[in-house]
């Protein structure tokens, strides 16, 4: 019981500081930026029924099938911008109803608090340690796809940078939650 309590806290104080870091902070907006002419794109995209379906696209596009794969993207990119497109037409816009959106993220922290609650359980450690613990599982997480997300697909630097810190603030006030209701475990 006292596992669930701590990961309830944890999330709590995670769901707490991620609204505060995108609705007070410039955090949830580095790496952005305004898309040149974006009239223009925008017309484009809603006329030429640029993926009838909301998805994430990559262009230009290649069968990853294709044997020849990567030599065929290697051309395109020489004469093609490159990029990805996480689209949504007219109509399902995001954050239209922020509710179910709320509830996904915080059930998301309650399961990242729950299993470091868990974790934390196990361990014979003074509060600094055990909060620490839980910050450096934040860092992990917050490395585990922006990194790679920058490595291999270009995200902005500063956009990482941003994701990572955000992330291990949400393990840091976690830390600090789940270590403050979970006792000491003695060895």
């Amino acid at each position: 019981m006292r596992i669930l309590l701590a990961g309830l806290a944890g999330a709590i104080a995670m769901f707490v500081w991620t609204a505060v870091a995108h609705m007070a902070t410039p955090l949830a907006f580095i790496g952005f930026s305004k898309m040149a002419n974006e009239p223009a794109a925008l017309h484009t995209m809603n006329s030429e029924n640029v993926g009838a379906r909301p998805g994430l696209y990559i262009f230009p596009w290649v069968d990853p099938k294709d044997p020849k794969m990567m030599d065929k993207y290697a051309a395109a990119a020489k004469v093609n911008p490159t990029g990805l497109l996480l689209y949504r037409p007219v109509g399902q816009e995001l954050g239209s109803d922020m509710a179910p959106m709320m509830i996904k993220e915080f059930l998301k922290q309650f399961v990242q608090a729950l299993i470091a609650a868990w974790i934390v359980s196990m361990i014979a450690a003074g509060f600094a340690a055990r909060a620490g613990i839980v910050t450096a599982i934040g860092l992990s997480a917050g490395i585990a796809t922006n990194v790679s997300y920058w490595n291999w697909y270009g995200f902005p630097l500063d956009y990482t940078m941003a994701q990572i810190a955000i992330e291990v603030v949400s393990g840091l006030v976690a830390g600090l939650a789940i270590a403050a209701v979970l006792p000491r475990k003695t060895a």
